[in-house]
């Protein structure tokens, strides 16, 4: 078709131009006859009306075609619509027919029996679900409850902590042993089992010379903790305030094997006074000694 057009186009343009072209009578030799026109003529409208005629033709097939093939595609797609509706029809038939059934297999004898059996299944089934969520709910409920216990818990313990370090810092920067003994009384009113408050406590009634106090009071810490050198070294020194040396130098003798940097405050403490002259009282300080001197 396309090879067609081109051959036309050119066939007219030569036309045009042959026949825009003056006939020029003075290049014609004597003996021809003169011709007004073109001898082809003629023959170049034949052609174009043939390749009219045939492009036409080709034309109106080309559309008979075109109608032909959206004809049978309309067709095709009706019957595919009556197909699938038809099909569509007999499976709800089919699913009507298969419920019906099954309504009578099962002994569900009308709507009545089949709107109860629904609500039946329905109630169970929220039931269900609200018993798994109400479950979960009083879960996360005692996890809340139990996580706020423990902040507030955690934050008494933290407001008593500095507390007892407040009154550690007033017991150690108060010279009246009165004060201080106060102190360390409401530091064992929030903590009765603070050992170190007991030995503290022991030593400072010891200093106001109640020494059967300070000794019942290093008693009380050592049965709370067998361990603790300082309670033995204050319970040695309410010994050797009263007098009892055995029992003193015993005491003072644990306490250096529980706490050996306790040695430095032999000679310094004036509680053992009575026992410097001891010879099991010089053991202790020259044994003291002869560490220093290898060290």
């Amino acid at each position: 078709m396309v090879c067609k057009i081109i051959l036309m186009s050119v066939c007219f343009f030569v036309y045009c131009i042959a026949a825009d072209e003056p006939y020029d009578t003075a290049r014609v030799p004597e003996g021809y006859v003169k011709v007004e026109e073109p001898l082809f003529k003629p023959f170049i409208e034949r052609y174009i009306l043939d390749e009219i005629r045939d492009m036409r033709n080709d034309q109106e097939r080309f559309k008979a075609e075109v109608s032909h093939q959206v004809a049978q595609a309309r067709i095709e797609a009706t019957d595919r619509s009556v197909r699938y509706t038809t099909d569509t029809v007999n499976n709800i038939f089919f699913i009507i027919t298969a419920a019906g059934s099954l309504l009578v297999i099962v002994g569900w004898r009308s709507l009545s029996d089949i709107k109860e059996k629904v609500e039946g299944i329905v109630e169970s089934k929220i039931a269900g679900i609200t018993d798994t969520y109400q479950e979960r709910l009083n879960i996360l409920e005692a996890k809340a409850q139990k996580r706020a216990d423990q902040i507030i818990d955690a934050q008494e313990e933290i407001s008593r902590t500095n507390t007892i370090h407040s009154l550690w810092m007033r017991a150690n920067l108060d010279t009246n042993l009165q004060n201080k003994i106060a102190i360390l009384d409401k530091i064992l009113e929030f903590n009765p089992n603070d050992i170190e408050a007991t030995t503290h406590k022991a030593d400072a009634v010891l200093e106001l010379g109640e020494s059967e106090w300070a000794l019942n009071l290093s008693n009380t810490a050592i049965k709370k903790d067998g361990n603790y050198g300082y309670a033995y070294w204050q319970r040695g020194c309410a010994y050797a305030e009263l007098g009892d040396k055995e029992h003193a130098l015993a005491d003072i003798k644990t306490a250096l094997e529980k706490s050996p940097d306790l040695r430095t405050e032999l000679l310094n403490e004036q509680s053992f006074t009575l026992l410097r002259d001891e010879e099991e009282f010089q053991d202790l300080v020259g044994s003291y000694d002869s560490d220093n001197s290898i060290s």
